[in-house]
């Protein structure tokens, strides 16, 4: 079984009982204030595996199913069993990125909470799409495949402007902090896939 379902089996079953025990969902939430006043950091890697309801878990386990064992298997491919520390690595590490950006603006704000795995999840989105930026990708409201190139930077826009005029509670800011660390990540461990994405670009 590849680490992806891994991921997935575990994060669904403990999102389902945080979505049935919200003291559990509270205790296992991102909370930048108690982070930083009372040293909870364990929070900080503990609210990967909750999520708010049913429809916010099925999201992100879709996206990250669609993605994650692409990309798993291409790193196994070039890397071997060290591929397989890299994936793990842009998953955990792309969701640590992801609370920077909310820790520095909510540090001292007890009411910001956050839960899910979007940040590792779009770690996970944004080095595919490094990785291989000629694969089509698609939204499920917009069933129109687009090329990842062109997909990747429009996303990273949706997400800046939502994040700047958006009143939701969605937390874009960990979108855009996972995305930019899963992008870093790639390159660092194989600057000829920024190569190749420059080229399909400008080609």
């Amino acid at each position: 079984m590849s680490i992806s379902i891994i991921l997935i089996v575990i994060t669904v079953l403990v999102s389902l009982k945080g979505i049935q025990d919200k003291s559990f969902l509270s205790n296992w939430s991102y909370s930048p204030y108690l982070v930083k006043h009372h040293k909870e950091n364990s929070r900080i890697f503990k609210h990967l595996f909750v999520h708010a309801d049913y429809n916010h878990l099925l999201f992100n386990m879709l996206s990250f199913y669609f993605f994650g064992p692409m990309l798993e298997n291409e790193l196994y491919a070039m890397y071997g069993n060290t591929g397989l520390i890299h994936f793990v690595l842009i998953y955990f590490a792309g969701g640590f990125a992801a609370t920077i950006w909310p820790f520095i603006r909510n540090h001292d704000n007890d009411l910001y909470f956050s839960v899910g795995a979007s940040g590792a999840v779009s770690a996970i989105i944004f080095a595919a799409i490094i990785w291989n930026p000629t694969m089509e990708m698609m939204l499920i409201f917009f069933p129109i495949p687009i090329k990842a190139y062109i997909f990747g930077p429009l996303l990273l826009l949706f997400e800046y402007f939502s994040m700047k005029y958006s009143k939701s509670n969605i937390a874009h800011d960990s979108h855009i902090g996972g995305a930019i660390f899963g992008i870093i990540y790639i390159l660092i461990i194989n600057i000829d896939k920024g190569k190749e994405f420059l080229t399909t670009i400008f080609q």
